[in-house]
């Protein structure tokens, strides 16, 4: 045990509740809420089936339920136009657009991805070396 896990342990705090931002990366980086996020601010107020041609890769079933979650944290606003037929939109909203910094970061870290990847090739073209000794 190290000296900052036996400190947690002893403060009777659970491992993931020691990290501050855990609670952010849940909300910010769950599955979908980045692409969504992104597409709403990158092109404005979107009908369902326009976020959906945007993200094409998500099933209207999780669509839904990661619309619901970013608008239930306050990240997405939906608006009901009663139209005929009627029309829905969603936005991103002001708290969802504070995320842009943390958006830009993390676009300019992107740059280290050959450095990634070339790590990932080194380590796994060291694997079977690994299960030998094992």
């Amino acid at each position: 045990m190290t000296d900052s896990t036996a400190w947690v342990a002893r403060a009777g705090v659970a491992p993931e509740q020691a990290c501050p931002i855990t609670p952010v990366v849940d909300i910010v980086f769950s599955r979908w809420t980045t692409p969504i996020l992104w597409a709403l601010k990158e092109y404005g107020p979107l009908r369902f089936v326009e976020l959906e041609r945007r993200i094409s890769t998500i099933s209207p079933k999780v669509m839904t339920e990661r619309l619901r979650r970013l608008e239930r944290d306050g990240l997405v606003v939906r608006t009901y136009h009663a139209e005929v037929p009627p029309r829905v939109e969603y936005a991103i909203s002001d708290l969802g657009r504070s995320l842009a910094p943390l958006f830009a970061t993390l676009a300019e870290w992107s740059v280290n991805l050959g450095e990634v990847e070339q790590a990932r090739l080194a380590y796994d073209s060291r694997e079977p070396a690994r299960r030998r000794r094992a």
